[in-house]
């Protein structure tokens, strides 16, 4: 009668179990703010190795590349290259290069009206410097214009893109002249007018033709139509915009050329391929920016920008260059990889990691009739 309930073996009071179920409850809780701190501290550590080590953010990129605070990217491109890159009379350009440049700079963070085009001499895009409405020279961010990649041009210091087009070295004749060119070699002893900063003029001297140097291939042209040359050598993609008829309805070129005559086109059996860059300076940001938006195109969801320029400028010219080539119809493949960190949740909401600012894709920008062709190398 006088035992407690316990060494009676009854069960506990109901208080007992539910000081034990409050003790175990605190333990679980413990362990699990353990855990959890555990964790943090893991994902911090995470956090600081990969930025400390890991490949930089596009917006990292942007702010190496000075573009953070910018308003505006000041591009060189061609002026007098039908197909390629050509200004019209209402002072617009159009063309291939034009619709990549645009492609890089949406890509880079700037829309259409945040862009400028400064025609830029063939001896000038090194450099990198254009003149400006004043007539000024000015440094511009980055050059697309037929700027064909070269081992001697990288050792003079170009600082050139992934490459954006494949063609290759043709000739040009009035379609009057009896001449048939198979090869360079056809044009022994024939005056043939290239840029002069080309890379036509070494093989034309092997072939034993004399060449004519001209800063414009639009002189070039103009020198075959008067007859002072024989021929013109320079790229397909920019002797293609000369072959055949300008559409109708279109605005005419700023870059007017007299005595228009028909021209034929010459496949020369050239092995080495032209592939053009862009000229993005000494900056490895803006490289790298450039080659993650051109990365992008070739790999990424939005490759349509690159076939939709193609077809519309170079793709509709092959009907008139006969067994000639314009260029080949595909982005080249980029050379390596560009990486840029991004966290998880950054790749599933942000497709395309080279522009950040745009959730949803790009709807191809439909080239206004105001512009149309160009040529360079």
């Amino acid at each position: 009668m006088g035992q407690d309930d316990e060494s009676s073996g009854n069960p506990p009071a109901p208080e007992s179990v539910v000081a034990a179920t409050a003790r175990r409850s605190r333990s679980r809780q413990a362990r699990l703010a353990a855990l959890l701190l555990l964790l943090v501290v893991i994902v911090a550590a995470t956090v600081r190795v990969v930025v400390a080590t890991g490949p930089p953010t596009w917006d990292e990129l942007r702010e190496r590349a000075g573009l953070t605070n910018r308003d505006r990217l000041v591009i060189g491109v061609k002026d007098d290259q039908p197909g390629v890159a050509q200004k019209l009379e209402n002072g617009a350009f159009e063309g291939f290069d034009i619709e990549i440049a645009y492609m890089i700079a949406e890509d880079l963070g700037f829309d259409a009206p945040e862009v400028t085009l400064l025609a830029i001499e063939s001896e000038d895009r090194a450099r990198r410097q254009a003149r400006d409405a004043s007539g000024s020279f000015v440094t511009v961010d980055l050059v697309v214009a037929s700027y064909s990649i070269t081992e001697q041009r990288q050792g003079q210091g170009v600082v050139f893109s992934f490459p954006y087009l494949e063609t290759e070295q043709s000739v040009v004749t009035l379609a009057s002249d009896s001449r048939k060119v198979a090869s360079l070699r056809d044009l022994d002893r024939a005056k043939v007018c290239t840029l002069g900063t080309s890379t036509s003029e070494r093989r034309l001297r092997d072939a034993g033709a004399s060449p004519i140097g001209r800063n414009r291939i639009s002189e070039c042209i103009q020198a075959l139509y008067d007859r002072q040359v024989d021929a013109v050598t320079t790229d397909a993609a920019i002797l293609a915009g000369f072959v055949g008829p300008r559409p109708p309805g279109e605005l005419p070129p700023a870059v007017k050329l007299r005595g228009r005559q028909e021209l034929q086109h010459w496949d020369i059996g050239e092995e080495a391929a032209e592939k053009w860059g862009v000229n993005t300076g000494p900056n490895p940001a803006m490289r790298d920016l450039v080659n993650l938006s051109l990365q992008q195109s070739a790999e990424g969801p939005d490759g349509y920008r690159w076939k939709a320029a193609f077809d519309r400028y170079l793709a509709s010219e092959q009907q008139y260059s006969n067994l000639q080539q314009v260029a080949v119809g595909r982005q080249p493949e980029p050379e390596e990889k560009v990486e840029v960190r991004q966290w998880p949740w950054e790749r599933w909401a942000l497709p395309s990691p080279s522009r950040p600012r745009s959730g949803a894709p790009t709807v191809a920008r439909e080239p206004s009739r105001r512009n149309r062709r160009s040529s360079g190398c």
